[in-house]
């Protein structure tokens, strides 16, 4: 058989933790013979989870950690103390080969912050951002940082632009995709210091098809494929799309049920609307990426449920089988 894409997933933290995790997990392995799971937490409540599912075996495997690391802790300090934490402990995995990736719902300090001081940064990545996908009129575009870099510097986005490009070209299958960095006016001129700044170097840039500035209210339709920022503004961009996403959900559902027309309608529509909705949920994309770390760790929602854990597992198969950070380690060698 074929060898294992293996995952080490934190069983214990998130919301839902470890109910939809484990759950997440079990459908991504039952999915996809070609990963192999490593739940990371503490094994007895593990062990009680999965005596619900039925899976092979060979592609589940539990790894013991009696710690946890909570949202409110400060990350440098979590990280350095609870060594025996589901987050500190799947980080070693995938920093000593074990694991080629992880998957976690927890805190987003301590991810990142163990990213960095753990796995570590590919040779001449800055800033390591992450970059999720969501979706647009025309599938999806990659927004890259929407939680990292808050205080970012125009060659950060250089880099992110870079990556990015490398992401959607390898995993998304998008020839020469297009890059935009969101700005507050398609003009040139426009802009904070830092838009300014980044504007002329991702116009200078080869390796890249840059196509200018793109204003919040154009990401939807897919008018690039990269959407660089820093991450104050990616963050912001991203929680307004979940929040507008989930909202226009609810007025649909609730239109629909206002009279008995709208109900008879609902019924005849229903199949494409759920499969059009469907394909505007964030959790179906999986989570966010790090890129430019030397393994892959994957952030997901703190509130994630099953179908996102199952989601981010499987895009950790691609990133591999893609050998995307060779791919980014070829393209960061070219700015020396």
């Amino acid at each position: 058989m074929a060898e294992f894409v293996n995952v080490a997933v934190d069983a214990m933290d998130g919301d839902n933790a470890p109910v939809e995790t484990v759950k997440g997990a079990i459908e991504a392995i039952n999915a996809d013979k070609r990963v192999k799971v490593f739940l990371v937490g503490r094994e007895p409540v593990i062990r009680e989870e999965i005596k619900k599912y039925t899976y092979n075996e060979e592609q589940l495997e539990i790894v013991h950690a009696e710690e946890v690391i909570e949202t409110a802790e400060p990350p440098v300090m979590a990280i350095r103390r609870k060594k025996d934490s589901s987050i500190v402990k799947s980080m070693y995995m995938v920093k000593e080969g074990t694991c080629d990736a992880f998957v976690s719902a927890g805190s987003t300090g301590a991810v990142l912050v163990g990213g960095q001081v753990i796995v570590g940064r590919i040779k001449g990545v800055e800033r390591p951002p992450l970059a999720p996908l969501i979706p647009t009129e025309n599938g999806v575009s990659l927004l890259v940082d929407c939680g990292a870099n808050v205080d970012a510097r125009p060659s950060h986005l250089v880099q992110f632009a870079k990556m990015g490009s490398v992401y959607m070209e390898n995993i998304m299958g998008v020839k020469n995709p297009k890059v935009g960095i969101v700005n507050i006016g398609a003009e040139e001129e426009k802009g904070n210091a830092l838009v300014k700044e980044t504007f002329p170097l991702l116009k200078a840039c080869p390796e890249i098809n840059f196509i200018g500035s793109v204003e919040a209210r154009d990401i939807p339709s897919g008018v690039a494929d990269v959407i660089v920022c820093e991450a104050f503004v990616g963050n912001v961009v991203l929680k307004m799309y979940e929040g507008v996403g989930a909202a226009l959900i609810r007025k649909v559902k609730s239109g629909m049920m206002s009279t008995l027309r709208s109900k008879i309608g609902a019924l005849l529509v229903k199949p494409a609307l759920k499969q059009t909705l469907k394909s505007f949920d964030l959790e179906e994309y999986g989570g966010a990426p790090m890129l430019g770390l030397n393994g892959l760790v994957v952030k997901t929602h703190g509130s994630s449920k099953a179908i996102e854990i199952k989601n981010s597992i499987l895009q950790c198969i691609a990133f591999k089988e893609q050998k995307i950070n060779e791919k980014i380690k070829e393209k960061i060698k070219l700015e020396d």
